[in-house]
């Protein structure tokens, strides 16, 4: 080898050298550790995983094809372009997806390395077949893939060059990743817990005693997740029986209290000086060693009902009613009716099963109809003896189409509505804290939907199919359709999915149907029939409910334009998901308003003198007045900023152009 030759070679080595330091997190400029390197053995050729993702839909140009020798450190299997999985030594990268996993390699010097022998030429009178001709492919397939990789490992290597600012975000549904957001990618790292960074193999148990919408429980929650502590939580709203337990072993029911292992530590103040001492690394490493014994608080056990049902006191009369009546289809004014049986009828059924008189007989009746076990084929009344015709609930045509309705209706006697309305409020909120972001902007439905609190409250959704509604106050009712219409809306997600064209929103907002008191609701009837006392929805000619529907007497007395921004459809332009209490839903709805204009319901163009508004307010002006009274009313909603340059913009009273803001229909995942 000549001497030209051997400087060839040299400078082959040194630029192999540099490209291995810049794959592994080092720059050019003297070696600075980037901030997903790892700052030990460094001479390894172990990989780290490391997730990247592509911003602004930038697509990385090729690099020409590498030589061999620079690619044989990255083993590949497969490679799928356009979108598609591409596997390599078996971490995988997904092209424009959520997750994208990138090995980054260590700094390692690769030598030229000679060249395979030659394999003879075999020549065939005939094509070869797949078989054969696999090696080539995979070869191909190989040096492919090899390329693309390194070019985003130095896509990777070169953000500092183009931005070296840093930007750290929390991912509040996994509290264990950071991501940390560059210009161009997106590197997502799993961070140590703290048993982890101590070493510790901890087999004790942290438990703690909680309730639903507590400030103090939410404190106790977000520092155990931010430890990357794995914690039991016991919410005596979602299991009340270990209320009990919570008083005999603390002496009172306040909450959060606080257990590691058996030991009882205390509440919110306790925690607080725990962290403030640097006393956690001691609590921990009692936990070390032996199991957790058999006397802290036990694990809630899943699957099992806290609460007995009760039959109703008239379910063995309305059973034999259901034996003997003479139940069969009728054409009653011009209309054929399915399922229904004469008043008649029925008195004398009553009659010969009660041994009771006429008059006796019409009461039990009536009472029948309270509890909403029939009801007149056409709404007309109550319960009147006569030529009447009524229908049982569970022969009801809308009936198989209530998602809260199993293989016959709820016949246990009916709870109070109150108690059903704030078991159905703490439900949500225990769903709220497990399963959505801090900022209830996004939601796991997957999680939600294998979870116990969705399993309990789907069993108070049926209880509800006759619950007297009529007797709760209008703030009870008020904050009851606010947070039926947001449980439901996850519970239309979790079965039917998000909608995405023209039929699928038919089927989510029309045709998800709960039974609720004795009559069929939608997320349509909730918001426009109801909460809106009748009024027409965007882009219809008919309102939804007909004169004389027993479902009106449960309207607000007056209509409130707050509740639009209480109201959760699942959808990214939706506001945030939340539930709200009898007492304070006033408040509440002030608050969600306030919320969601300063999360970007409003916007200015001063130079145009334009006001950009949610599409909601499009949608549903007539519940909000002119223009000039929206701009006005929207004010009270305001921060400061907001507030002064609408201020400005009506000062002088000119012109000012309203303009509404294009809706995200995707889903809030």
């Amino acid at each position: 080898m000549d001497s030209s030759e051997q400087e060839k070679v040299d400078g082959d080595i040194g630029v192999e050298k540099k490209k291995d330091k810049t794959a592994n997190g080092y720059g050019g400029d003297g070696g600075e550790p980037k901030g997903t390197a790892s700052s030990a053995d460094q001479d390894s050729g172990d990989f780290y995983d490391v997730e990247i993702e592509k911003s602004n839909g930038e697509k990385e140009e090729k690099p020409p094809q590498e030589s061999k020798e620079e690619s044989t450190s990255i083993s590949s299997k497969t490679e799928e372009f356009n979108d598609k999985e591409i596997t390599i030594n078996s971490p995988k990268i997904y092209c424009n997806a959520r997750n994208h996993y990138l090995p980054a390699i260590k700094s390692q010097a690769h030598l030229p390395k000679p060249d395979p022998p030659a394999t003879p030429r075999v020549e065939r009178s005939q094509s070869l077949s797949i078989a054969e001709t696999m090696p080539s492919i995979g070869k191909y397939i190989s040096d492919r893939s090899s390329s693309f990789s390194a070019a985003i490992v130095r896509r990777l290597s070169s953000w500092k060059e183009d931005n070296g600012d840093l930007v750290v975000k929390n991912d509040s549904l996994n509290l264990e990743v950071t991501e940390f957001h560059i210009p161009g990618v997106k590197v997502i790292v799993k961070l140590k817990s703290e048993a982890e960074r101590l070493g510790l193999d901890l087999k004790g148990r942290i438990s703690f005693f909680t309730r639903s919408n507590c400030r103090d429980c939410t404190a106790v929650r977000h520092f155990f997740r931010e430890k990357g502590l794995i914690y039991v939580e016991i919410n005596i709203d979602v299991f009340p029986k270990r209320e009990k337990e919570l008083i005999e072993r603390t002496g009172s029911s306040q909450v959060p209290q606080i257990f590691f292992n058996e030991k009882w530590y205390g509440g919110l103040t306790a925690l607080n000086e725990l962290r403030n001492s640097g006393e956690m690394e001691v609590k921990l490493r009692e936990m070390v060693g032996e199991r957790c014994p058999e006397g802290a608080p036990p694990i809630p056990v899943y699957g099992v009902d806290d609460e007995e049902e009760e039959d109703d006191v008239l379910l063995e009369t309305v059973r034999s009613l259901r034996k003997t009546l003479p139940i069969q289809d009728r054409l009653i004014k011009m209309k054929m009716v399915k399922n229904c049986f004469s008043g008649v009828d029925l008195v004398e059924g009553i009659m010969d099963h009660l041994d009771r008189g006429r008059k006796k007989s019409v009461i039990t009746a009536k009472l029948m109809v309270q509890k909403h076990f029939f009801h007149h084929v056409f709404g007309e009344n109550e319960f009147e003896e006569g030529n009447h015709f009524y229908r049982f609930l569970e022969h009801e045509p809308f009936i198989m189409g209530c998602f809260n309705y199993r293989s016959s209706t709820n016949d246990s006697e009916p709870k109070p509505a109150s108690f059903l309305a704030d078991r159905l409020s703490k439900l949500m909120f225990a769903i709220l804290e497990a399963y959505a972001s801090d900022d209830r902007l996004h939601v796991n439905y997957s999680g939600i939907d294998r979870s116990e609190e969705f399993r309990r409250y789907l069993n108070v959704a049926r209880d509800l199919q006759r619950v007297n509604m009529k007797l709760l106050s209008p703030n009870e009712r008020l904050a009851l359709f606010l947070n039926l219409h947001n449980a439901m809306a996850i519970h239309a997600v979790i079965s039917i999915g998000h909608p995405e064209g023209v039929l699928d929103k038919r089927a989510f907002f029309n045709e998800f149907l709960y039974l609720v008191g004795g009559y069929p609701y939608s997320l349509n009837i909730i918001l426009n029939g109801t909460l809106r006392r009748n009024r027409t929805s965007p882009y219809s000619f008919f309102r939804p409910f007909s004169k004389g529907d027993r479902r009106l007497e449960l309207a607000p007395p007056k209509l409130n334009p707050l509740i639009h921004f209480g109201l959760c459809n699942g959808t990214r332009s939706s506001p945030a998901v939340r539930f709200f209490t009898a007492d304070g839903v006033e408040s509440e709805l002030r608050c969600a308003a306030k919320e969601y204009f300063q999360r970007g319901a409003i916007q200015f163009n001063m130079e145009k003198r334009t006001v950009y508004l949610t599409r909601i307010i499009k949608w549903y002006n007539e519940d909000f007045g002119t223009e000039k009274d929206i701009l006005k009313w929207v004010m009270k909603y305001l921060d400061s900023t907001q507030s002064g340059l609408l201020a400005h913009l009506l000062a002088d009273d000119g012109h000012i152009n309203i303009m509404y803001q294009d809706y995200d229909w995707s889903g809030n995942l």
